[in-house]
């Protein structure tokens, strides 16, 4: 693997694992109810997109074996560009349902590397 795909990856996981973190234990009316939270998980959602989107733009193979690869690219335009219609209602469907898809993927390709 080369060495910029690697820390891709790991960025990717590190935001992952912070967003996974800040929100364990909690319900969903604790997340809609904690601005701050609410901010810091958006924050590394953006992260977890743009170090995906160079990823593509650097290893398109690596990036497209990620699972739904295009739609947490355009997760984080929608939080940079379109932040006024964010619903945090489905931000949390996605912290449960899917980012844990994702932190498997992201392991998974970095022990292969």
């Amino acid at each position: 693997m080369q060495p910029e795909t690697a820390k891709l990856l790991s960025d990717i996981r590190d935001a992952a694992e912070r967003i996974a973190r800040y929100t364990q234990g909690l319900t969903r009316d604790d997340y809609l109810a904690d601005g701050a939270l609410r901010d810091a998980v958006h924050w590394n959602f953006a992260v977890v997109g743009e170090a995906l989107s160079q990823l593509y733009k650097h290893d398109p193979a690596t990036a497209r074996s990620v699972p739904e690869w295009q739609r947490i690219i355009a997760f984080r335009n929608q939080l940079v560009h379109g932040y006024g219609v964010i619903k945090n209602e489905i931000t949390w469907d996605i912290i449960v349902t899917k980012l844990p898809v994702l932190r498997t993927a992201i392991e998974d390709l970095l022990r292969e590397g």
